[in-house]
């Protein structure tokens, strides 16, 4: 971010403030935003998590789990959303 920031500056004051145009300083490589990747639990670890849960907590988290869903997605489902005979769920947004 800072080194882009230092960069459009630098484009900004050759090109608009002094009038010159600096075609060598349009090539610099720009730095990009690295990507953080993602914890992943192995099935092991999975399967230990669920082990220390009971009852309902122990059933939402397979329910999360299972279907990819997020936690404000659960809290929101409501049995009308869930369709046994079809064996689907409809998640709201």
């Amino acid at each position: 971010s800072t080194h882009r920031q230092a960069l459009a500056a630098l484009l900004f004051f050759y090109g608009k403030v002094l009038c010159t145009d600096l075609p060598w300083l349009q090539e610099i490589g720009r730095p990009r935003p690295s990507r953080r990747l993602p914890v992943v639990l192995t099935p092991d670890e999975v399967v230990r998590i669920l082990g220390f849960l009971e009852g309902e907590h122990r059933l939402f988290a397979q329910l999360l789990y299972g279907t990819g869903m997020r936690i404000s997605e659960g809290l929101q489902l409501r049995v009308k959303d869930l369709d046994f005979d079809h064996g689907t769920i409809i998640v709201r947004e």
